[in-house]
This record gives C-alpha cells, structure tokens and sequence, in this order.
C-alpha cells in the first residue's frame, strides 16, 4: 500500500496542477465552441446508469489522482461513472478512463430545496485513481478567500446543452466567460440578493453555461499561468441560460478551500 501511494505521489508531482500539454484555443470565443481535444485535461464526465448504458449528468474536476469537485446539486440516489479524457459523448478513442464512484461527500450546508442559499458544491473520492497522463492532469485550487478581479478572462467548459432547451453538446465545448464583480452581479438590475458572497458570476451576454455544464469548472489563468478551478457551475436564469444582465453562477471555490482541503484529509 505504502509503495501506491508513493508512486500516486510521484505521478501527481510529475505533472504538477492547472498545466495543459494541449495548450486551449483561447481565440474561439465567440458563444460556445468545440474545445481542443485534451485541452481541458482535468474535465470529467459524471454519468450516471440508465439501464444497460451511462449517461452524461454534469462536469467535474479533478482535483487529485482520487477526487472530483462537482456541484451538489448534480448528486442523487443514482449509480455514477466518473469519466476521465473524455472529449466526444457519441464516439470513444480508447483514452477514456471510466472509474466507479467510491464516495460522495455533499457540503453539510446544502439544501436541495434552495439552489441560490449557496453552498451547492460536493467532492467524489473516487473508486480507484485516475492514472494522470498528458491527457489526464490536476487542476489547481486557488488560495481561501482569493477574489476573481471584474472582467478577468475565464473559461467554462462543458457538455451542456447548446441553447435554452436544446440538446447536450456532443462534444467539449469551451466559452470565454469575464467575471462580473460581486457588486455589479448583486445590483438590481442583475442578479439581486440572489447572489451570494460565496458565490461568483461571469458571463452575462450571449455566453452562458447552459444544462448539462453544471458541476463543472470555471477555470481562470493564474499569474503563474496555471489553470485555477474557481468555480464550481451551479445555476443560470429560469427565464434562459443566456439571459442579458443574468451572468452564470458559480459557486466560489476560494469560500470553500478548508472544506475540500479538510474532506480529502478525513476520508
């Protein structure tokens, strides 16, 4: 057991957090477009069985060889496959890694009646680890407490539907999302008290996430030009998931780093 963990060690430590050896299009964005393969190697697929086949849910990230950050909201009494490398729902390449889910810890704060009283974020230890590779890497966690600045680039990525009501995306798509600032998101005219301190919008055009997105990242380049999760994709407007003044909200990442610290410890 002892020489696992070393060599799950090594391996983490070998590819570092937040690097992607297939460098992201980041000059497409324009609403949502197909991601570059394995460009988002820390994006996985929650599915769960119908039947005799899985299907897609919501997103992940992998935080570490044995854990995804996803969004509570997308956890049920289902049986789930996390899967890692994943790009096209509709074909396989034989890189995919399917990997049963071991155990689900939800935030001990969330009610599933009130999807805006925040706290929507929950963490997979997985039922073995995800073997890392270049197409399968750790995204990094960003500091408790670190704010996102208004209109810093980041990304959301995903296979939620494509507009209000349409199909899941059959491939990864990617969508350049600004953050808006907690005190444009919360004024009147936008999102209101809904949205909370912990809690962190971009978007507000004509990109969105959409259904299908949830759980999964808003990822953000860092100074160190390493990818940051710091969001976790928890709801978009009733009236349509890119709705004008009603950006994506995440839940913030940064408000929750000694719980997700604290429950890969204890578990």
């Amino acid at each position: 057991m002892m020489e696992l963990i070393l060599v799950l060690l090594f391996a983490a430590h070998a590819y570092g957090c937040g690097i992607s050896a297939y460098d992201p299009d980041r000059n497409r964005v324009v609403n949502g477009v197909d991601a570059r393969r394995y460009s988002w190697p820390w994006q996985v697929s929650l599915q769960y069985r119908s039947g005799f086949t899985y299907r897609h849910t919501c997103g992940g990230t992998l935080l570490s060889v044995d854990w995804v950050l996803t969004a509570a909201h997308c956890i049920g009494s289902r049986t789930y496959y996390v899967v890692a490398a994943e790009y096209d729902l509709e074909m396989k390449d034989g890189f995919e890694q399917i990997i049963p889910v071991g155990k689900v810890i939800v935030h001990p704060q969330w009610d599933a009646s009130c999807l805006s009283c925040g706290n929507d974020i929950a963490m997979i230890k997985l039922a073995s680890p995800a073997r890392l590779s270049e197409k399968v890497m750790l995204a990094c966690l960003p500091k408790s407490g670190e704010i996102v600045p208004h209109d810093h680039p980041c990304y959301i990525t995903g296979w939620g539907r494509l507009y209000t009501g349409g199909p899941i995306a059959s491939k990864l798509q990617q969508a350049l999302l600004p953050v808006v600032e907690h005190s444009v998101c919360s004024s009147s005219s936008w999102w209101g008290s809904t949205v909370k301190l912990t809690m962190i919008c971009a978007g507000g055009d004509i990109r969105s996430g959409c259904h299908g997105d949830s759980g999964g990242p808003l990822m953000c380049r860092g100074v160190d030009r390493k990818w940051y999760v710091q969001g976790v994709t928890s709801f978009v407007s009733s009236l349509g998931c890119n709705t004008l003044k009603k950006p994506t909200v995440f839940t913030r990442t940064s408000s929750f780093s000694k719980w997700i610290h604290d429950t890969m410890m204890q578990h």
